[in-house]
């Protein structure tokens, strides 16, 4: 081989070799150039991406458990963000995140203060007991007109829920329908969720709760649609720590037994 083909084999090689090299770095640099495209569109379609995991670390380290946010939301606060947290609690932080307070916010306004957060804890109230179907309910229907409706977390062997059960008549005659869910206050497995879970899988679920309210001892019975250990979690996701919990149409929660007269004034009916 003469010396001119030796050079321009030798050559061709350098060619090849350094066209394999700017090829590797180009196709690196496009990969980098996508990730951060992806990063800029990730953190531009959510704006407080870096609060989230700032808020995260800091609970889930002092915590000992993974935390995360649920979501971020602004509040009329300036300079106050409300972060929902995956376990449903509500907390507000500063925008940067290096500060935050558990607790309610309150707005002063004219005619006094409001409550912002347990405003929203009424919509979220709202929003969870209109995802149950009201054929999974015990319904006590006014036979005029149903001017009003309460839902009431109720638990059978509850002294102030049967109470609450023997005034049943006087608010339907006020117009007021009772919408009952499951609460058995022993959880799910325990004697009060049987006898829960016998009047909604009863023929006629209104007479066996009343009955079973009454002290009536019945037999116990069992069905595949039991929704009482699904309406148990629902009121635990809701705050519900004892029963009766009444919940108003507009969200509101009365924790504990309240008379059929004062009920009606707190939904306006008198």
């Amino acid at each position: 081989m003469s010396e001119l083909a030796r050079s321009s084999k030798g050559f061709g090689a350098k060619q090849v070799k350094a066209s394999s090299s700017v090829s590797a770095v180009l196709l690196m640099l496009v990969a980098l150039l996508a990730t951060a495209l992806a990063n800029a569109e990730t953190y531009s379609s959510n704006p407080h991406k870096t609060l989230e995991e700032k808020i995260s670390a800091a609970l889930s380290s002092g915590s000992g458990a993974p935390v995360t946010v649920q979501g971020v939301k602004k509040t009329p606060a300036s300079g106050l963000l409300e972060v929902t947290l995956d376990n449903g609690l509500v907390l507000y932080a500063t925008e940067q995140g290096d500060h935050f307070v558990v607790g309610d916010l309150y707005a002063v306004r004219k005619n006094g203060l409001v409550n912002l957060a347990e405003e929203k804890r009424e919509l979220d109230r709202i929003a969870l007991i209109d995802g149950v179907d009201l054929a999974q309910m015990i319904v006590f229907t006014p036979e005029g007109e149903t001017r009003d409706y309460i839902t009431v977390f109720t638990d059978v062997t509850c002294f102030y829920c049967q109470k609450l059960h023997k005034e049943v008549a006087d608010l339907n005659d006020m117009g007021i329908e009772v919408r009952y869910l499951a609460y058995p206050r022993g959880g799910p497995d325990s004697e009060g969720a049987q006898k829960l879970t016998t009047a909604w899988c009863a023929d006629d679920p209104q007479k066996t709760l009343t009955q079973l309210k009454a002290g009536v001892a019945l037999p116990l019975s069992d069905c595949e649609s039991s929704p009482v250990t699904a309406q148990f979690e629902l009121g635990a996701a809701m705050g519900v720590r004892g029963t009766p919990a009444i919940v108003t149409s507009s969200g509101q929660m009365i924790p504990g037994y309240k008379p059929a007269a004062e009920l009606a004034a707190v939904l306006g009916l008198q």
